[in-house]
This record gives C-alpha cells, sequence and structure tokens, in this order.
C-alpha cells in the first residue's frame, strides 16, 4: 500500500509517495507567487495553490501505478486565510499569507482584551493571526459584511477552503484553529467570549475536527483524505516530537521552535501554546515560538539587494563574514517572544557591505532561537541540552551560530522532508517506526565561539528600538 502526502508551503506546493516502508517512490513540486501588493500586504491566489494540488496528486496517482493507495494526508502553511463561499467553494479575497499584518489597525478596541484572549486561546493577540483578518475585511468591505449577515461565507484558514474543494467537506483540523483567536484551546471549542469580541457569527466558520479525521474522497477518486495539519506541527512530529519533553526547530520559510508539553495545553505569556496531535480519543500540546523571517527573510534579501536566486547562497556568503552589526528585520514583524507587528527594518553599525548585512540578517534568526530558548528556561521546562533541527534554511553557517550563542548541541538530522514524513507517521500509525534509521544519522554542531557580548548587543538593540 502507498501514502500521497500534499505539503502546501508559501511559495511552493510539493507532493511525495510514499510506500509502507516509509520510502518514498516518487516526489514533485509546483511553485507559485506571493503577491506583495503594499507593505506589509502579503497573498496568494487559493485557486491557484487548488490547482497545483490537484495537479500534483493526480501524478502521484499516476506513479503509484498498480499498488493501491491507502489514504492521504495535507499539511500546510497555519496562519493563511481567506473567505470564499459556502455553495460554489469561490474564493471571495485573495488567501492572506501568514506574513500579512495590513489587520493592524483593526485591533484598536481589542487590545485591552489581550491578556484574557491569550489565556483562553494560547495564542497572542496580532494580526497575522485570523482573527484581527476577520475585523480587517469586515471593517473594509461592507459586501462581506452582508454575506456574512446572510450566511453566504465562510471565514477559515486557506487549509479548510482547500479541504472543502478537495472533498466537498469542510472543517478546520484544531491545530489550525488555534492560530484563529478564537479556539478555546482548554475547551476545544470555539470561544463565546473571543467570537462576541471580533464579532464573529460561529455559522461563518468551518466544524473542528481532529488532525487525524476523514474528510472523505479527494478530487472525485477513491482516496481518502485522513489527514490535515498545520505544517510546524508536522515537521515537529518528523522530528520524533510525540515523545514528551522533547525540542525540537524547524527552519523554513518561517520557524518555530518547538517543546512538547503532554495531554495538557500550557498557556506562557510570549510563547504559543497550540494542538500538537488529535485524533478522537486524544490530544498532545506543545509551546512553541515562531520566527516570522526565516527563508522569508533572504528572499527578501534578494529583492532588496537585487541578488538573482540562483546567486544568492546565503550560507556561503557568510558562513567567514564577521559582523559587528545587528539587523532587526521589520518587514514581516517579529513574534516570539516580542510580538510586534510590521515595521520598518532596523539596522545597526552596519556599512554599505551588502554581505556583513546578509550576515546580520541571519544572526537575527539565531538571536531569536536564544530569546524563545531563555523563555523556555524560564518558564522551568526540562528542556534537553540537545536541539534537533530541520528544515531548508538549517545550513550550517546558521546552525553554528545557534551553537555558539545557544550553547546548545544543534543536531541536524539528514534525512529531509520531515514535515512530509511527519503526515506520514499518522497516516501510517507509525510514529516511531517509519525512518527511524535515517533518523539517527546526525550532523552535531557543538558550541565554539561565546559571542556572549553579541547577545548582548542583540538585547540592547531590541529593547531600545521596538
Amino acid at each position: 500500500m502507498n501514502y500521497i502526502v500534499i505539503d502546501q508551503g508559501t511559495s511552493s506546493t510539493k507532493a511525495f509517495l510514499f510506500n509502507s516502508k516509509g520510502q518514498i517512490i516518487h516526489n514533485a513540486k509546483i511553485k507559485h507567487i506571493l503577491k506583495n501588493p503594499k507593505k506589509f500586504y502579503f497573498e496568494s491566489d487559493p485557486i491557484e495553490i487548488l490547482n497545483s494540488i490537484e495537479i500534483l496528486f493526480g501524478e502521484m496517482v499516476i506513479k503509484s501505478g498498480n499498488t493501491p493507495i491507502k489514504s492521504a494526508g495535507l499539511t500546510i502553511q497555519r496562519s493563511t486565510f481567506m473567505f470564499w463561499d459556502k455553495k460554489t467553494k469561490q474564493p471571495f479575497t485573495p488567501a492572506i499569507s501568514w506574513q500579512d499584518s495590513r489587520a493592524s489597525s483593526s485591533m484598536k478596541n481589542t487590545l485591552k482584551h489581550k491578556a484574557k484572549l491569550w489565556q483562553i486561546t494560547g495564542t497572542p493577540l496580532s494580526p497575522h493571526f485570523g482573527a484581527p483578518k476577520f475585523l480587517h475585511f469586515v471593517n473594509n468591505n461592507l459586501q462581506i459584511k452582508k454575506l456574512i449577515k446572510d450566511e453566504k461565507l465562510f471565514f477559515g484558514p486557506l487549509s479548510s477552503f482547500l479541504t472543502h474543494s478537495m472533498t466537498d467537506n469542510v472543517g478546520i483540523d484544531n491545530s489550525i484553529a488555534c492560530r484563529t483567536i478564537l479556539f478555546n484551546i482548554n475547551k476545544n471549542k470555539w470561544s463565546k467570549f473571543a467570537l462576541n469580541l471580533f464579532g464573529v457569527p460561529e455559522s461563518c466558520l468551518p466544524q473542528i475536527v481532529p488532525i487525524k479525521h476523514n474528510y472523505g474522497t479527494i478530487f472525485n477518486s477513491n482516496i481518502e483524505l485522513k489527514v490535515v495539519m498545520g505544517d510546524q506541527q508536522a515537521a515537529f512530529i518528523g522530528n520524533n516530537g510525540l515523545q514528551q519533553n522533547i525540542l525540537a526547530a524547524n527552519y523554513g520559510t518561517s520557524a518555530s521552535i518547538q517543546l512538547n508539553v503532554g495531554p495538557s495545553p500550557k498557556i506562557i505569556k510570549g510563547l504559543i501554546s497550540s494542538i500538537l496531535f488529535s485524533n478522537s480519543k486524544e490530544k498532545v500540546f506543545m509551546v512553541e515560538g515562531t520566527i516570522n523571517s526565516c527563508n522569508s527573510l533572504f528572499y527578501y534579501l534578494e529583492k532588496k539587494f537585487n541578488i538573482d536566486h540562483e546567486l544568492m547562497n546565503w550560507n556561503e556568503r557568510v558562513k567567514n563574514i564577521k559582523t559587528d552589526g545587528i539587523f532587526i528585520p521589520g518587514f514581516s514583524g517579529i513574534a516570539s517572544p516580542y510580538w510586534k507587528t510590521g515595521f520598518e527594518d532596523i539596522l545597526i553599525d552596519l556599512d554599505d557591505d551588502m554581505n556583513q548585512t546578509i550576515r546580520a540578517a541571519m544572526e537575527s534568526i539565531g538571536f531569536l532561537t536564544y530569546d524563545i530558548l531563555s523563555f523556555f528556561k524560564k518558564n522551568k521546562f526540562n528542556v534537553s541540552n540537545d536541539l534537533i533541527v530541520s528544515g531548508g534554511a538549517a545550513r550550517p553557517s546558521l546552525l553554528q551560530f545557534i551553537a555558539d550563542i545557544t550553547r546548545k548541541n544543534i543536531q541536524l538530522t539528514k534525512l529531509k522532508d520531515k514535515t512530509a514524513y511527519g503526515v506520514l507517521k499518522i497516516l501510517s500509525n507509525q510514529f516511531d517506526q517509519t525512518s527511524k534509521v535515517r533518523l539517527n544519522e546526525k550532523i552535531i554542531f557543538s558550541p565554539k565561539d561565546k559571542n556572549k557580548s553579541k547577545v548582548e548587543k542583540w538585547h540592547k538593540s531590541i529593547n531600545s528600538y521596538l
């Protein structure tokens, strides 16, 4: 039996065909455009993404040949939201990316409730998440407001639009529901307080379902969609994150440093509390610190410095570069633990040397990792001295810098595509067995230079300017 996993990301959609031994039989990728129509606006075309998924799904079916496909799963970017028609399933807005902070001005009347919201939802009040994006559109589009009143529109994450279009069934898995600021993480249902605060009718939202849930068959095939989940949760499970107290990080377009906290949620100011895994019988929770600007930071710098993507190769550019400069990336805001919305980039003690700026930008990812790990320690979590890492931005220059400033051993496993493997583990019920041998093949980055003064300069800078 084979399995299909769709990994839908910010800039591309990937598909994988796995056999029952966890081996990749075939994989393919289709890139798509992330538009930036205005400052702090980031959006994509949901139909373009849907079409990419349909093409890739069909390709995997063909490549499977005579071998039956047991089931399929979808992992996806988490905080991308949109409106679409309940009946026709046609998008009514673009898919507003997790990087987008256009909703900042819509949160003014809700700011005084941010502490209570965090306690209920486990999530900070930020324009990057669902409820403020809902408010933005309702406040700026009278037609949307009327159609919501007439119960003709759904509002939800891109994942819900896609599953609705793929299977005719609509739902929001509770790992992504955590990103709405409307979800009561303690009770696993929509929060009446949050719904009333943001003016969101429950009829406008998809029903909440577990991560492992049968949505029905995909694109008129006989293959059932049985897992839908957030990409960072999938990557964490791919890193064996279902073991309690395990610590891991995934450095992709954005980054997430994650800690499994077991069967009950832990609400920590500065960090996000999320559901890591769920089925009809159980839930596992995690706390995480998110970094908005990871690989997306280097795409941004490519445009800023007019560098061709093939020539960027930031790891090679910066590996022998030293700088006293500090770069605080503001174009998509800073998430954990500061939670500052989009602002102008802050450059300190950086001259016109392009490569020094790129090095300082890379170091900002390391500093934010340091700050998130410090929050774990401050809150007395049992944190290992080893940090397991994965993702496309997990390159040697960055990982050695993180090892130096955190004084942790950074373990980069050789197995790629951890996000897809995380979904496969759930589909196949092989949480410990899938690709176990490959997970033991690691590259270790051990601490060398301490860089204590540079960490102090980062904290002085970020506390002065933010």
